[in-house]
């Protein structure tokens, strides 16, 4: 089958999602397929199995080479469109809109369950009409000041600061003294809408789902204390532990919760959702991350580990839920 493997981008993840590509583009070699990596930046064709050092460095492309991709010529030898972008276009349903107009399969989500699982706000809307416990929240514009957040009505101190549609926790401060707010808001600002939200005292807990398939729940312990960019993509910068330490009833009801977040926001493929367990054992539901990331570090490749599921098999799995998902909503059927 011949794939085209999107990477790379304009986002502030671009650097993940080149890492992220590279993993999954070889996969994809190791499986038998035909692989392009393609920058989703401009276009370009990258070298395969050094994808990272091939990519050109965004300030040598021109900014209007991004709508490169919606040339038919880009994808025209692609069966099946892997996504492998982080943040911006690749992960708020404007690609996912691009390839159905195409008829292309490609993974992951689509464009609706795209557009709000990446649009914090929006989602948690959403958890909250279908009952799924989330914290309390406010949603600011850019230009927002520290007497904008309505401290007492989101439980008090500490808050959670963090750009409403970025990914990675980028721009996200914990914010512990009202002294912080400013800098907070002004870190979170160059992203666009501000997301407050009552902080979760306890552990960080990620549910993956490969399909309706709940694999083990992934406990993270960030030795800084924060589940920062730098916590998240730095090796031994924190400590995992899969499957979670967890009793049967509380992680089955954790994995059940994970699953339907995913459902309510119309999810499909490989997505992760991300909790907070309060100190009464309580879970409260952050968001759903509809393109995981696929480093060495990532999560999903852990949760599938924990079940005797390689890499490449992860991989190849995605693939087929692509192609099985086209089959069963367009009858399109992929070429092998």
């Amino acid at each position: 089958m011949k794939v085209a493997v999107l990477m790379g981008g304009r986002s502030s993840e671009r650097e993940i999602s080149l890492r992220t590509g590279r993993g999954i583009a070889q996969a994809l070699r190791n499986l038998g397929h035909e692989t392009l990596s393609i920058d989703a930046a401009d276009g370009g064709l990258l070298p395969a199995g050094d994808e990272e050092k091939g990519a050109p460095p965004l300030t040598a492309i021109e900014p209007a080479a991004e709508t490169a991709i919606a040339r038919p010529e880009t994808l025209a030898r692609a069966d099946v469109v892997f996504i492998a972008l982080h943040g911006s276009i690749g992960e708020n349903g404007t690609l996912q809109a691009l390839l159905d107009l195409t008829g292309r399969p490609y993974t992951g989500s689509g464009m609706l369950a795209s557009a709000v699982a990446m649009h914090k706000a929006m989602s948690k809307r959403v958890f909250e009409s279908a009952g799924i416990p989330t914290p309390a929240w406010q949603l600011l514009p850019a230009e927002a000041s520290e007497g904008d957040v309505e401290v007492a009505r989101l439980g008090g101190l500490p808050l959670v600061v963090k750009p409403n549609e970025e990914g990675s926790s980028v721009g996200l401060t914990i914010v512990t003294e009202t002294a912080g707010l400013a800098q907070a808001l002004h870190d979170a600002a160059p992203y666009g809408e501000i997301l407050v939200e009552r902080y979760i005292e306890g552990r960080e807990l990620t549910v993956s789902l490969l399909g309706d398939q709940i694999l083990p729940i992934v406990e993270i312990r960030p030795k800084s204390g924060l589940y920062d960019y730098h916590s998240k993509y730095t090796r031994g910068a924190s400590e995992y532990f899969c499957p979670a330490d967890l009793p049967a009833p509380l992680a089955e009801r954790v994995g059940r919760l994970g699953l339907e977040a995913a459902r309510v926001l119309g999810c499909r493929g490989v997505s992760r959702v991300d909790f907070r367990l309060d100190r009464n054992d309580e879970p409260w539901c952050l968001e759903v991350n509809t393109i995981p990331g696929m480093t060495p570090t990532s999560l999903v490749p852990m949760a599938a580990k924990a079940i005797g599921m390689s890499y490449d098999q992860l991989v190849g799995r995605m693939l087929d839920l692509a192609v099985e998902d086209a089959r069963r909503r367009t009858g399109v059927t992929a070429r092998t």
